[in-house]
């Protein structure tokens, strides 16, 4: 049975803007605004813009992610190369595996950076704002961390993006 065009349409046309919403999201705090904040804001400030962050732009995220592995179920499976559950049999369907396992790790590094690392920098700052001793080698360790941890999430991103072209390239 053929997909209608309509509902394929949606798909896509989903699928890019939960893209857009949450690699953009991404990209905009590893790149401008957590180097630009923890360079200009006091701690109390810097606090204050994590957990704004953190409230704002995590149910964004998630919600992103529900979408685009929604949609992306709906789009490989009306696809003509797709020929079944980890059925590699051609160049498509090795591309959309690594674009998988790519996004899985994506998912495992943002549930990290949700559950794990943004709460430990939220309460380093909170303590700092207000006056608290904090252990510096720790505190380093734990930016070092996220520093890293946005640099994988774009790289990881821009392989996204290049799997998703390549296998649009040999569809």
């Amino acid at each position: 049975m053929q997909t209608p065009t309509f509902a394929l349409a949606l798909a896509y046309w989903l699928h890019m803007l939960a893209t857009v919403l949450w690699l953009g999201s991404l990209s905009a705090l590893a790149v401008l605004v957590i180097p630009a904040a923890r360079r200009t804001l006091d701690a109390s400030a810097y606090a204050a813009l994590l957990g704004t962050l953190q409230e704002r732009l995590q149910p964004l995220g998630w919600l992103s992610l529900a979408v685009l592995i929604a949609t992306g179920m709906f789009q490989m499976s009306a696809h003509p190369r797709y020929t079944g559950f980890l059925a590699i049999e051609n160049s498509w369907a090795v591309a959309i595996l690594i674009k998988h396992l790519v996004i899985g790790g994506m998912v495992l590094l943002s549930a990290y950076n949700t559950w794990g690392l943004l709460p430990r920098l939220r309460r380093m700052a909170i303590l700092r704002a207000s006056g608290k001793p904090l252990d510096e080698a720790q505190q380093a360790q734990v930016q070092r961390q996220e520093r890293l941890l946005l640099a994988l999430l774009l790289i990881f991103s821009v392989l996204v993006l290049a799997l998703t072209a390549l296998a649009r390239a040999v569809s």
